[in-house]
């Protein structure tokens, strides 16, 4: 079934992370299309012609967008090393933080382009955003989901891995302190160290060369 899965995507694209991720811990095997996000393809605009964003999973000739969808359409159709727990309660929980993850996670990309007030104000977001997640998300468990990672570590670990390197980009202090957040800093220890997604994270170097230049041509222009 892991016949002609492709992916379109652009790096270091936290959302195309998600999908990698996915895909490497169901160990299927696909072929990557690199995408130019500032001249989309005729394929990109073929098979995501509603919102013409990556990423997208081609499946033979069947196109799923989103990332989060794209990662549950991957683990229903390949059951290996499942990514949501069996318990239906269980899998309530580990939805409403991807949801969770999702709604507040934004704040993170609005960060990256702010300036002054709006810069404060989604500081702000992301510290409430962090505390939740501390104090409701995790508790004693090493993942989201007990021993191993799972649909809810995936959704954040593309939040919390990027604003590290966001937060050092846009250079006004540190919002993911290690004393008000012992648990979420033991969890991204934990997730960046689980083999695959070891294996398959961006170089932070990089990301810190790739996104301050992003940051500095953004607000040029808008200047």
């Amino acid at each position: 079934m892991a016949e002609g899965v492709k992916l379109l995507g652009a790096l270091p694209s936290p959302f195309v992370y998600r999908v990698i991720w996915a895909l490497k811990l169901k160990a299927i095997p696909y072929e990557f299309i690199e995408e130019d996000v500032t001249n989309k393809s005729p394929l990109l605009l073929k098979y995501n012609p509603v919102h013409k964003q990556i990423p997208v999973l081609l499946h033979g000739d069947k196109p799923v967008c989103e990332s989060m969808i794209i990662v549950e359409y991957i683990d229903e159709t390949w059951p290996q090393n499942p990514l949501l727990p069996n318990d239906p309660y269980e899998r309530a929980l580990a939805r409403f933080w991807v949801k969770f993850a999702e709604d507040k996670g934004t704040s993170v990309r609005r960060m990256f382009l702010a300036t002054g007030e709006e810069l404060e104000k989604t500081r702000k977001e992301i510290l409430e955003m962090l505390q939740n997640v501390e104090e409701h998300g995790l508790g004693k468990k090493k993942f989201f989901g007990g021993d191993s990672v799972g649909i809810a570590d995936i959704a954040f670990g593309s939040v919390v891995y990027w604003l590290e390197v966001i937060e050092e980009v846009v250079g006004e202090g540190v919002i993911f302190e290690a004393q008000k957040f012992p648990r979420l800093h033991a969890w991204i220890k934990n997730f960046k160290q689980a083999p695959i997604i070891k294996e398959n994270l961006p170089d932070r170097d990089w990301m810190m060369t790739f996104f301050k230049g992003r940051r500095e041509a953004i607000l040029a222009a808008s200047a």
